[in-house]
């Protein structure tokens, strides 16, 4: 008889279901990836904990951060930690919280800076997807969370899957700069290897470290770096109004 458990993308026994959809370029990138047995055991385990009580993100937005971004359109990798688990936040971007959401502390100081290094016009929504459309690689070291206990999914699997996402970026040919805020996201510069690209690393732009992060400028040094290599600038003005 059967088991099947709730899966990562609907219901089923079959572990080939578990495997995103994904942009040709990642599925070129990580297919194997995902044919490793700890991946298939990595979807078992959130299969079940959204079988026993809340998981955010929703499971059709858990690699919206891929799904945006093909492999071959990154220009900058921006790694955040895990999903925020309040619930309705998480969206499946590092930093993004869904439209109508409450902008959270951290994303309210990188606006801050924004404003102060860019000249960015601050909206009322915390949506990034817009970046994400440009080759902003807003990726989370870990892709789920149950909710309200942040980092709960951690040492499960999914920092061995985005370590290989990470390298995938670092075998680009072409330059991609790799922004690192905090302890945590700097132990990843030993994965960023190839000298065509930059690697800009500050404080975190949380509440807790903020007075750090204010004034480094993060943003124009992106920009600097990628024209330099002759890759267009992002525009990081996002949209003042947006839809779900």
């Amino acid at each position: 008889m059967s088991t099947a458990q709730p899966g990562l993308f609907g219901s089923s026994d079959d572990a080939s279901t578990l495997v995103p959809d994904l942009p040709a370029s990642w599925q070129a990138a990580l297919a194997g990836e995902m044919q490793q047995p700890y991946f298939h055991k990595l979807m078992q385990f959130v299969a079940a904990e959204r079988a026993s009580g809340a998981v955010y993100p929703a499971p059709e937005n858990v690699f919206n951060a891929l799904r945006l971004t093909p492999l071959d359109e990154v220009k900058v990798l921006i790694l955040g930690q895990d999903p925020y688990h309040g619930a309705g936040q998480a969206q499946g971007l590092a930093f993004s919280v869904r439209p109508g959401v409450r902008v959270p502390p951290s994303l309210v100081n990188i606006y801050k800076e924004l404003h102060d290094d860019v000249g960015f016009t601050v909206p009322r929504h915390g949506d990034l997807r817009s970046w994400a459309q440009q080759g902003v690689l807003l990726l989370n070291a870990v892709l789920t969370v149950r909710q309200g206990e942040a980092n709960s999914h951690a040492g499960h699997g999914w920092e061995t899957f985005t370590d290989a996402v990470i390298r995938a970026v670092n075998a680009r040919p072409q330059r991609v700069v790799f922004v690192l805020w905090g302890a945590y996201a700097r132990k990843k510069a030993k994965l960023i290897t190839a000298p065509q690209h930059v690697i800009l690393e500050s404080a975190h732009p949380s509440p807790l470290s903020v007075t750090k992060f204010r004034g480094t400028k993060p943003f124009s040094k992106v920009n600097a770096a990628l024209e330099e290599a002759g890759r267009g600038p992002v525009d990081w003005q996002l949209p003042l109004q947006v839809q779900e």
